[in-house]
């Protein structure tokens, strides 16, 4: 299996933290940093079940290793 990383850009829109994966294109949010990247793991992990990235058959587990949060979502 192959691992890739992938980035999450987070920002605040009002309440919510928005989390985007540019590489695939997928984005979601939460009140939290934490909520907002484990659901953009399932929108991400959802989204290349249906449209796999070539020569990667990755589970959502190899997706985000880590992340660095913008000075507007952390509280």
């Amino acid at each position: 299996m192959t691992t890739r990383t992938f980035t999450a850009i987070l920002h605040r829109e009002e309440d919510m933290c928005v989390a985007e994966c540019p590489e695939v294109g997928t984005v979601s949010q939460g009140y939290a940093i934490e909520e907002a990247i484990a659901n953009l793991i399932e929108a991400t992990e959802l989204y290349l079940e249906e449209f796999p990235l070539p020569e990667t058959r990755e589970t959502s587990d190899d997706y985000f290793r880590g992340y660095r949060s913008c000075a507007d979502c952390v509280r």
